[in-house]
């Protein structure tokens, strides 16, 4: 996808805060939520209106008004290109501010996108440790993103939690890293089957309905990072007696 490009025809108006301008997109797809560029300094795009509306986006060959944050706004020239700065170029705080706004799921960056960002710099080990632990953050924030954004199965969306979840309590141990039991009671939360009647089920499998394999399938994907946090549970724990109660029942799972 080409990278968004605004040229700038006027300013409107525009205070230490921000402003509005009027602008032509000479290429890519512009979106409310972008952040661009004018040398190392950052305009943030928050609303653009086209014939007196509102609009998520417009693309190459259209002019519309935007409102961007930022002091620079007051300093931008007729002519001026702004350019889209891509996931990948976004500091970690300008993203962590941006997720604090709860902003709409059209904003960039996109849900997917900034997940694989996020989970790439979780598991960065040239970063310090808080660094990391600061992305963990980000990538359970874009996991729950992405899930809204594509009407996801609630346990997809769940093993993609705990896979975040899990890595940073298996790197990072408990309290720093998160919260084992909350780890294990989410996703304990969200199996409405017993131990006992998945395996039932899982011993004709092959004769259940396509659907529910795949549900089947979708707890077992679960299964192992409740198994990773096991032994941060105390032995006797209920939650700990149902882990291991699932870890048995694994694989005879589909």
């Amino acid at each position: 996808m080409a990278i968004a490009e605004l040229q700038v025809y006027s300013v409107e108006e525009a205070d230490v805060t921000g402003g509005v301008c009027v602008v032509r997109c000479l290429g890519g797809v512009a979106r409310a939520g972008q952040v661009y560029a004018v040398g190392e300094l950052r305009l943030g795009l928050r609303r653009i209106e086209r014939y007196g509306r509102s609009v998520a986006f417009f693309d190459a060959g259209h002019v519309a008004k935007v409102h961007l944050t930022g002091a620079l706004v007051a300093l931008l020239t007729r002519g001026q290109v702004l350019t889209a700065v891509p996931p990948g170029g976004h500091a970690l705080e300008d993203i962590e501010a941006w997720l604090a706004t709860d902003p709409p799921l059209l904003d960039e960056p996109h849900p997917l996108t900034l997940r694989t960002l996020a989970v790439g710099r979780m598991q960065g080990d040239w970063l310090p440790e808080e660094t990391r632990l600061r992305w963990g953050g980000v990538a359970l924030a874009a996991t729950y993103r992405k899930a809204d954004w594509e009407g996801s199965h609630p346990l997809d969306r769940a093993v993609e939690v705990a896979a975040v979840r899990g890595y940073l309590i298996g790197q990072f141990g408990p309290g720093r890293g998160g919260d084992p039991e909350r780890l294990c009671r989410d996703a304990l939360a969200l199996i409405d089957l017993t131990p006992a009647e998945a395996a039932a089920e899982a011993r004709t499998w092959r004769d259940l309905p396509r659907p529910r394999i795949q549900h089947l399938r979708r707890i077992k994907l679960l299964l192992p990072w409740m198994a990773l946090v096991r032994p941060h549970l105390a032995d006797g724990d209920p939650l700990a007696v149902a882990v291991d109660a699932w870890s048995q029942v694994r694989p005879q799972l589909p």
